[in-house]
Order: C-alpha cells, then structure tokens, then sequence
C-alpha cells in the first residue's frame, strides 16, 4: 500500500519509535527491501535521489517499479515513496506528478529565510497532492577524499521559526552527523534532538544514520528522533556480497546472479536496523 509518510512517522513519533528510510538504486534493492519488510511487518519508506532517478530511468519509471512489485510481491505493509534531497522545488513537483507520496526539499544551503521561502512554495503545492514534506535546516557533515566536515548544528530558535513559517510534516536538523560511513569521532548532540523534540509536534529526521552502532541509534530515538535515513550500510554490505561471490566464481557472467549474490547480506543489515525497534 502506497502512503504519504506523514501518519506513519507521527504514529512512530507517539509510539517513541523510529521509521527506517532505506534508499534504492536498482529494481534488485527496491524488491529485497519491500520482502524483508513484509516480512517483518514494519512500515518502510524508500528514498531515491535524484542521480539514483536519473540512472533508473526517471521519476515515472520509480512509481511504475514501486507499484508494481508491491502489486506482484502482495506487499501489506504501509510503503512511502520519497524523495531524498530534492535540490529544487522543480524536482519536487516532478516527483509529486509522477506520483511519489513525499518530498524532502533540501536548501539547507541557502540562507534561513530564502530556505523557508523555497520550502513553502514545496508544501503548497505538495498538500494539494496530499504529499507529506521534509525539509533540512543546518549543515549536514560530509566526507571528502577522506576529509570530515561537520556542518554547522542546527540553531533551535531557527529551527522552531522554520517549522513554524512553513509547515513542513517533518525536519532533518543538523546533529552532528554525516552523510556517508562515519569513521571520524562522534560528534552528536543528543540534547540538540531532545530539545527540538521537545519544542515541536512534527517528527525528527536523522540523515547519515549509517555507520553508526545499534546502540547509538537506539539512544537518537530516545532522545526523540523518528525516521533514520540509511544508504552507505547497505551499499557496503552488498558490495561485500557480491566482491566474496566474483572472487570464487571467476567465470561467472550472469548479470542477474552477480548482482543478487549481495542480497542476503543486504537483507541481514536491513533486518539488523528494524529490529532495533524491538529491542
């Protein structure tokens, strides 16, 4: 079933519990992600990036994949369509023509208020298509050529002047963590999260949630955090699959079975994250 995100990430908010955002790069990671989470009957929303809609096909081609295997798999669980870092309100709108169920409008680059003033144009347009909206506010870290920066936190007077001037259904606050497999040393402002939880009704998001232990997402959930975004945990352990496959069959050429022979790897990590949950 095909949804906004906006009652599952407030029905997770109350519960104090988290939705996992696992993004997809190919029809193989959209079907293991939609049967895992079957499986485990846990809600789940797929994000795609515009350079992942950009190799699949284009924005029509994600909502005909989606719908169809959730279609063909007798998918259940509540499934929200995403996308991750639209750069634009344009790409937005395509992406809400075309059918996808949320938007995540990044422009945490430009100044507050032309932030906000962007952002609004996203949420009107979105709740006219009953399209649930995420915004970013502060600067996320990031890795290059193994440099570390970690972006400017998130101030909460700005954050609590952004939620309320544009009514976005949730916000990705600057926390301290970093897009990519962190491997610097940690620098998350739990209390940040709590006192931004606190001060406003919608869920928080927490982008870069790979490479970060069990036990730290479990304390970011505590501290008030409802949807972890992961990406490069998945990446990493598929591409171990399937490096350990090649290198015992050399003479393989199959396109199909090379790359599902990183699926149960894959499916391992995905179980992984959603039983924290339950833990």
């Amino acid at each position: 079933m095909l949804v906004n995100g906006k009652e599952m990430l407030m029905n997770a908010k109350h519960n104090h519990k988290a939705i996992f955002h696992f993004n997809i790069n190919n029809l193989e990671w959209t079907k293991w992600i939609l049967e895992k989470c079957n499986e485990l009957n846990e809600p789940v929303i797929l994000g795609v990036s515009e350079n992942a809609i950009s190799y699949m096909g284009g924005y029509n081609v994600i909502v005909s994949v989606v719908k169809s295997l959730i279609n063909d798999l007798n998918i259940s669980i509540p499934v929200c369509l995403h996308l991750d870092h639209g750069k634009s309100v344009e790409s937005c709108k395509k992406a809400i023509d075309a059918g996808f169920t949320s938007v995540m409008i990044d422009l945490s680059k430009l100044s507050l208020e032309d932030n906000i003033n962007e952002t609004k144009k996203v949420v009107l347009y979105a709740k006219e298509k009953e399209v649930s909206v995420e915004a970013e506010i502060g600067s996320m870290g990031s890795i290059n050529n193994n440099n570390f920066d970690l972006g400017n936190k998130t101030n909460l007077s700005d954050c609590l002047k952004f939620v309320n001037e544009t009514n976005v259904d949730s916000i990705a606050p600057a926390v301290g963590t970093i897009h990519g497999i962190y491997k610097g040393e940690l620098n998350i402002d739990y209390k940040l999260i709590e006192n931004i939880s606190n001060s406003i009704e919608i869920p928080l998001v927490l982008h870069g949630g790979s490479g970060l232990s069990n036990d730290i997402l479990k304390k970011c959930i505590k501290s008030g955090i409802t949807k972890i975004n992961i990406n490069s945990d998945l990446q990493y352990e598929w591409s171990l699959g399937v490096r350990e496959y090649l290198n015992n069959n050399k003479e393989v050429i199959d396109p199909r079975k090379i790359i599902s022979s990183g699926e149960d790897k894959f499916k391992k990590m995905l179980e992984n994250k959603i039983n924290i949950n339950k833990q």
